[in-house]
């Protein structure tokens, strides 16, 4: 009997032993000891003021679709006073470069500047007790300043690095931009991408291994048009478009795979009292299934064709009297990562020596582009808390945004390799 727990004791001695030894050879820990990295993360513990005046002042800059150009020369500013290596490209993505040892490796950062919100929109930031709200200030102000935060961690600490680590604020994210930003990007790197990030929102805790597929599209119907009194009978584009909503609305949308439609916007008419000629809506559609998300269109486009069939039926107009186009807005692709990849398991490392627990998430952002070509992406979050995305009532809370700047740098650092 005393053998044996003899023995159990030997074998708890031999795991702590073994644990031990791994733990002094984690490659997270020893890049964390370093007394360079060290000052990055000091300076990240001291300054998050300094990153949230900067959230505050990038979302206050107004950066509507296909509008983001002064947010992008605000960016390109800063990026200049934290020695990064600046430039805008041809589509306005701005890039600062930490310049790598190795030109042939660059690890991406890639944090969108545009918001779903028109250029009139009201974005003047107010504090409501630790609460910051503003349209836009979670998303994506939280990924900006992070990645701001991070490059100026690097210029602090004045740190060495293996591969080029690049900060990028990109355009076209949000709505029809179609990701055209990250696509540029992806292009313009090509092979020499290790690994990239999109920096969206706030929340340290998780990891988005997942893009999920969509497909965006404007609907629309023309007819003859005319007054609402000596014309009424005539085939309406609303009422017909009304008709094929209510049609696709009661069509299933699967839970698994996690599935969804929105119609976003619809427009069309001129007057009360007139028959309009034209009406259009535009439709989201989503999935964590490509075939699924071709299931959903279909239905879409049948349901659309029989709306109009039901409005030509319901006013005897003949069968060319309405005209129904579908126009392409967009496509994001699907792809995912795998859970082992070295790029998740040097991040889940992070979160073990920062002591945050994550989980594995699924969402729709950048990273989708460089996921479906099989470049190692993942999206995660600048740090801070968060939500009412994507509306006038969006808030945001600073409060321990340190941990996220912190495993955003540790993880560039131990991508990127420091160099000894």
């Amino acid at each position: 009997m005393n053998f044996v727990k003899l023995s159990r004791i030997c074998c708890i001695l031999l795991m702590m032993a073994t644990f031990s030894a791994r733990a002094t050879e984690d490659p997270v820990e020893k890049i964390a000891q370093d007394a360079r990295c060290a000052r990055g993360l000091d300076w990240l513990e001291r300054h998050t003021q300094w990153v949230t005046e900067e959230q505050i002042r990038l979302t206050e800059i107004p950066a509507p679709e296909l509008g983001e150009a002064l947010r992008a020369e605000y960016l390109r500013k800063l990026f200049g006073t934290l020695g990064l290596k600046v430039r805008t490209d041809s589509i306005g993505n701005v890039i600062g470069e930490w310049p790598g040892a190795d030109s042939k490796g660059v690890i991406l950062f890639a944090a969108h500047l545009d918001t779903v919100f028109p250029a009139s929109t009201d974005v003047k930031v107010r504090q409501n007790g630790d609460r910051l709200e503003a349209p836009g200030i979670s998303d994506n102000g939280a990924g900006l300043a992070a990645i701001v935060g991070v490059a100026r961690a690097f210029a602090e600490s004045h740190v060495h690095t293996e591969k080029t680590v690049a900060f990028a604020g990109d355009v076209g994210e949000e709505g029809e931009g179609n990701l055209r930003g990250i696509r540029a990007l992806v292009d313009a790197y090509g092979s020499r991408l290790s690994a990239v990030i999109a920096v969206d929102g706030p929340s340290a805790e998780h990891i988005t291994t997942q893009g999920i597929a969509s497909r965006r599209f404007e609907v629309s119907i023309a007819g003859p048009g005319g007054h609402s009194w000596s014309d009424f009978g005539a085939p309406n584009p609303i009422t017909a478009l009304a008709r094929g909503i209510v049609q696709f609305s009661s069509v299933r949308v699967p839970s698994d795979p996690r599935s969804s439609f929105n119609f976003g916007m619809i427009e069309g008419g001129t007057s009360i009292n007139s028959i309009p000629a034209r009406a259009a809506v535009k439709v989201d559609l989503r999935s964590e299934s490509e075939s699924e998300l071709a299931r959903l269109e279909s239905a879409l486009r049948e349901a659309m064709r029989l709306g109009v069939r039901q409005e030509i039926e319901a006013t005897n107009a003949t069968a060319d009297a309405l005209e129904l186009k579908f126009l392409s807005l967009g496509s994001r692709p699907a792809g995912e990562i795998p859970e082992g990849s070295p790029l998740v398991e040097t991040i889940q490392s992070v979160d073990r020596y920062l002591g945050n627990r994550s989980r594995i998430e699924r969402s729709s952002t950048d990273a989708n582009l460089p996921l479906s070509l099989g470049i190692p992406a993942v999206s995660l979050g600048g740090g801070g808390k968060g939500s009412g995305s994507h509306t006038l009532s969006e808030w945001y809370d600073p409060t321990c945004r340190a941990l996220g700047l912190k495993r955003l740098y540790l993880s560039a650092l131990a991508l990127a390799g420091l160099e000894p």
